[in-house]
């Protein structure tokens, strides 16, 4: 009887980023905050260093170095945008080290970027994670707010 109650597995999700852990209705930028591409989250990044949240399949990395696109083993497709209107670097200040079609684990490195470069050089250096296949009714909330590592649980999936 209380086995469906408490036998139930929560459905988190690991940030790629360390620093601190935001809503993504937080983001300075008009799409991500209306959650038009996905809902998700938002960290204001304490580096530049950038993990696979779980083990997945990069399906695109963007030609300008600043997003991937990447799907998990159960099939949850997100999106690692990395500051806001950053695709105009044309990739200076970012290095990747995965290519499409990659298998990544949980905790490999994607990518990094230089936070100085990007804060001098972009509107925001607020990275994404966006979910962008939730079905519908489906929603993100945060676990905590604060300092959050890369690699810990941050949200849920409600």
């Amino acid at each position: 009887m209380f086995g469906s109650l408490f036998g139930k597995k929560k459905d988190t999700f690991a940030s790629p980023f360390t620093g601190t852990l935001c809503s993504i209705t937080e983001t300075p930028d008009e799409a991500f905050a209306e959650k038009m591409n996905g809902d998700g989250f938002m960290v204001q990044p304490a580096d530049g260093d950038v993990f696979a949240p779980a083990d997945s399949t990069v399906n695109f990395v963007f030609e300008t170095k600043h997003a991937m696109g990447l799907t998990t083993k159960d099939g949850r497709e997100y999106m690692l945008h990395i500051g806001i209107d950053t695709v105009n670097l044309k990739g200076n200040g970012f290095t990747v080290f995965v290519k499409d079609g990659q298998a990544v684990k949980k905790g490999d490195k994607l990518m990094t970027f230089d936070t100085a470069y990007v804060k001098a050089n972009a509107p925001s250096d607020a990275c994404l994670c966006v979910f962008t296949d939730l079905p519908e009714g489906k929603e993100v909330a945060l676990l905590k707010s604060g300092n959050v590592k890369a690699l810990e649980d941050a949200v849920e999936i409600l």
